[in-house]
């Protein structure tokens, strides 16, 4: 498979686990899984659609593909907001990028001092991601959903372990494979000059 030829299923499944990932730390952090699954099911949707195009069948089987023929097909506009895949993809992009952070700095234990809180952790990130592209309202609504944030002992319980070092092994695990995804997009994206796109 080509560098940019990434496989959408595979992309959009990952965000999809985030989404129940999401859920589970309450209904305050489950709406923003639910503005996911909504650009999830928009990408679905486009693909559904071209299926039924014998000429633009496999549109939407690959970032690239589906790049490729957005481009050629005008449906992306560069300086309007419209409902292409190319900037539906985009938002769950930038979500995904949240997330690696997030669990990269739920991953991090201290050499020395006290575990910082999954809530401070998620909103650094959130300020260091999702914030740059969110309105002043959005932004004040994520803040109150990172204070509802369960404490660190439920993430051991969510993922499945005792303690630091074992949540840690786990997520850096995680982490690696949200990177290469979120890397691999990233660049298709920038190849195209579509980081921006409104």
């Amino acid at each position: 498979m080509a560098f940019h030829n990434l496989d959408l299923c595979k992309r959009i499944l990952p965000v999809l686990c985030y989404c129940r990932f999401m859920d589970a730390l309450g209904p305050m952090v489950g709406l923003i899984s639910k503005e996911i699954e909504t650009k999830t099911s928009i990408i679905r949707q486009l693909a559904l659609l071209a299926e039924e195009n014998p000429e633009h069948s496999s549109a939407y089987h690959s970032v690239q593909s589906m790049i490729l023929v957005e481009l050629n097909r005008g449906v992306v506009d560069f300086h309007h907001q419209t409902d292409s895949g190319c900037r539906t993809l985009l938002r769950l992009h930038r979500a995904l990028l949240w997330l690696k952070l997030f669990l990269e700095k739920l991953a991090e234990t201290p050499v020395t001092g006290r575990l910082r809180s999954p809530s401070e952790l998620c909103r650094e990130s959130y300020q260091q991601t999702l914030a740059n592209h969110h309105t002043w309202f959005v932004r004040r609504a994520a803040e109150l959903a990172f204070i509802a944030l369960p404490e660190r002992g439920y993430f051991f319980r969510l993922v499945c372990v005792q303690n630091q070092q074992e949540l840690s092994t786990v997520l850096t695990k995680v982490v690696r494979a949200i990177g290469e995804v979120y890397e691999r997009t990233q660049r298709a994206l920038e190849d195209n000059n579509m980081l921006d796109l409104p």
